[in-house]
């Protein structure tokens, strides 16, 4: 599934609730059901800085696609980064460094999200997109 279709289900999941709190709680679920990353990768080497809360972020590269896990000490912010993983995991590292991750606005999370919050959903997709630009140079290094 491409990264725009992808992103499509979470805006008409999104699309469900009418009210925030209902959102807040999706997201809330969201987190819950975020898979357990290995505890190696919670180290400082793989925590997100800018966010408010601790955010660890790893990556593989695996048959040309890019595989991401993640935790975090905070349930929503499990939930913010389960919704990135979701459109960007298993895609190839062009395909997320062209992404335009315009669902973030369409469900409106920015505008309902703190600043600090906010902030670190920029620093996940910017760590994300990293990662992608690493694998694709590595390619193309070893072509």
């Amino acid at each position: 599934m491409s990264i725009q279709e992808q992103a499509q289900k979470i805006i008409d999941e999104f699309a469900i609730f009418e009210d925030w709190m209902d959102k807040y709680n999706y997201l809330i679920e969201m987190g819950k059901s975020l898979p357990v990353i290995d505890e190696k990768y919670k180290t400082d080497q793989y925590l997100i800085s800018g966010c408010q809360s601790k955010v660890w972020l790893s990556a593989e590269m695996q048959d040309g696609v890019i595989v991401f896990k993640a935790d975090s000490d905070a349930v929503i912010t499990k939930g913010i980064v389960n919704l990135l993983i979701r459109v960007l995991s298993n895609q190839r590292p062009d395909d997320i460094l062209n992404s335009n991750l315009n669902f973030i606005d369409q469900v409106g999370l920015k505008e309902h999200l703190s600043p600090t919050r906010s902030n670190g959903l920029v620093s996940m997709i910017k760590q994300m997109k990293l990662y992608a630009l690493v694998f694709k140079t590595k390619m193309e290094v070893n072509g």
